[in-house]
């Protein structure tokens, strides 16, 4: 696999997921016919030009709903600040609720 055709796939996937709406790294990676490359995704997500270059990073969380503590643009505070911002819905204990916002693509 080469990883910045990997990463250049996986950056046109992840700007396909709306508002309001997240996937995990597992969903991307599986999307991407590789479902053993959850970790590469995340991978892809740190090394991203982000939303400047229209990747909405802050949209792929793991398959629980957690956000990752190492959020490559401001930590997971400022990842979930932008995922309320566009009606992400949590659960009380800090996970996004991934019955009602996972994306369906």
């Amino acid at each position: 696999m080469e990883r910045e055709g990997f990463f250049e796939r996986t950056y046109e996937l992840v700007r396909q997921i709306p508002r309001g709406r997240v996937a995990s790294y597992g969903q991307i990676a599986a999307m991407l016919g590789q479902p053993r490359k959850a970790r590469f995704v995340g991978f892809a997500m740190h090394a991203s030009p982000g939303q400047a270059a229209g990747v909405p990073c802050h949209r792929v969380v793991f398959k629980d709903g957690s956000l990752a503590a190492g959020y490559a643009f401001g930590g997971p505070s400022v990842q979930r600040q932008l995922l309320e911002e566009e009606g992400v819905v949590f659960l009380p204990d800090g996970r996004v609720d991934m019955s009602t916002c996972r994306w369906e693509a």
